[in-house]
């Protein structure tokens, strides 16, 4: 009800005016210029990284993988819940050696990532084969294995993945472009308030010129030779009339 009011009294019934927001700044302060810069997914040479780097080094060959939820729960409800989440499209699993944990995803669960055939009940019996792709460390890198069904365990890798590598490169570049040419825009703007701010103010240079009129008047009521020559500019005959009768 308080909203209402505020909406009404500030531009009437009818205009469709909007209540500020309260998020802690003043009600009339003025908007502040915003620069907000999405943190990149990927880094900026992911190809590499993932060559070099000792973690995805490790990871990209085969070793053994375990199905890791529910595990306070017994067998017979764990292999259910697993089999149900693989269907769902996300499973949880971790590299045995390293104690990696993975949250993956596939099927319509994944978005951008998703690829016909991710989840592969009928390859191989009492298994189930699973490529799901991600993000890890800012790289775009995709999980191949399968799952034994009863065991809950298995072999998985990590690959590098270069469809999504490309994409994801295009979007770092947009978003550096668009966060430049916003940067670009507000260093103009500050450099021409700098420009304005830097010139002298401008004088009345009428004002001026009748000021020094009345310091010229000398006390036998005529103007001195030095300001009659700038009479016959004057704006004023009122004011031309008065100095003469002075």
């Amino acid at each position: 009800m308080m909203m209402h009011a505020m909406s009404e009294h500030a531009g009437g019934p009818g205009l469709g005016v909007g209540v500020l927001p309260f998020d802690g700044m003043g009600l009339y302060e003025q908007p502040r210029p915003r620069f907000v810069f999405k943190m990149p997914r990927v880094v900026p040479d992911q190809k590499t990284k993932f060559e070099n780097d000792e973690l995805f080094r490790r990871l990209s060959r085969e070793c053994e993988v375990r199905y890791t939820g529910f595990r306070d729960r017994p067998l017979e409800e764990r292999q259910g819940r697993f089999q149900n989440a693989c269907r769902e499209g996300h499973t949880e699993i971790a590299f045995a050696a390293m104690g990696t944990n993975l949250q993956l995803t596939f099927g319509p669960a994944a978005g951008t990532f998703s690829e016909p055939g991710q989840c592969d009940f009928d390859k191989e019996h009492g298994k189930v084969h699973i490529r799901s792709g991600l993000i890890m460390n800012g790289v775009c890198v995709r999980w191949r294995g399968w799952i034994d069904l009863e065991r809950l365990d298995g072999v998985g890798c990590l690959e590098y993945d270069e469809d999504a590598a490309a994409q994801e490169d295009a979007q770092l570049r947009n978003q550096l472009a668009r966060y430049n040419e916003r940067i670009r825009q507000f260093e103009e703007k500050q450099r021409a308030f700098r420009s304005a701010a830097a010139q002298p103010p401008h004088h009345n240079h009428h004002l001026s010129h009748h000021h020094h009129l009345g310091h010229h008047v000398s006390g036998s009521g005529t103007v001195t030779g030095g300001v009659e020559p700038h009479l016959t500019h004057r704006q004023d005959p009122e004011m031309e009339v008065r100095l003469r009768a002075y």
